[in-house]
């Protein structure tokens, strides 16, 4: 029964809208099957190196703690030129930067930046604001060194 009680309590919470240092309107539940289309180049592995979501990719950069980290921060993963450019403008990951830049990779470093000839290194884009916005709702709840 109180393992029943621990099953009903987490599901709660993936379905439910992350709080964190904003409002997070995602559904964390349909962002868990929506990362499934991302598993082939990202992985997410907290601190002490356990996988929370995907496999051993390494085209692109653990996602774990996207939430508030600061743009092309993953230490020892090499970013395109633009996330760099975003880097060194020390801007950071939130919801809207977050489902922009999925939904439209180079056009949101361009922007961003206010650089046309930059560019970003990922091809995949996420084909709706909802399913960008799921997407970062669940890795929001996967946590990361800000909600320890």
């Amino acid at each position: 029964m109180q393992r029943l009680t621990v099953l009903a309590t987490a599901a709660t919470l993936l379905a439910t809208p992350v709080l964190a240092d904003g409002h997070i309107t995602g559904d964390a539940e349909a962002g868990e099957r929506a990362f499934r289309q991302c598993i082939s180049c990202h992985v997410v592995v907290d601190a002490e190196g356990e996988t929370l979501a995907g496999r051993n990719a390494r085209t692109g950069p653990n996602l774990w703690g996207i939430d508030g980290r600061m743009i092309g921060s993953v230490e020892d993963f090499r970013y395109s030129p633009g996330l760099t450019a975003l880097m060194e403008a020390e801007m950071v990951w939130d919801e809207a930067s977050f489902a922009d830049y999925v939904q439209d990779p180079t056009g949101y470093i361009r922007e961003a930046a206010e650089d046309d000839s930059l560019r970003g290194a990922m091809s995949f884009r996420v084909r709706s604001e909802e399913d960008a916005l799921n997407l970062y709702a669940y890795l929001a709840s996967l946590g990361g060194p800000e909600a320890e």
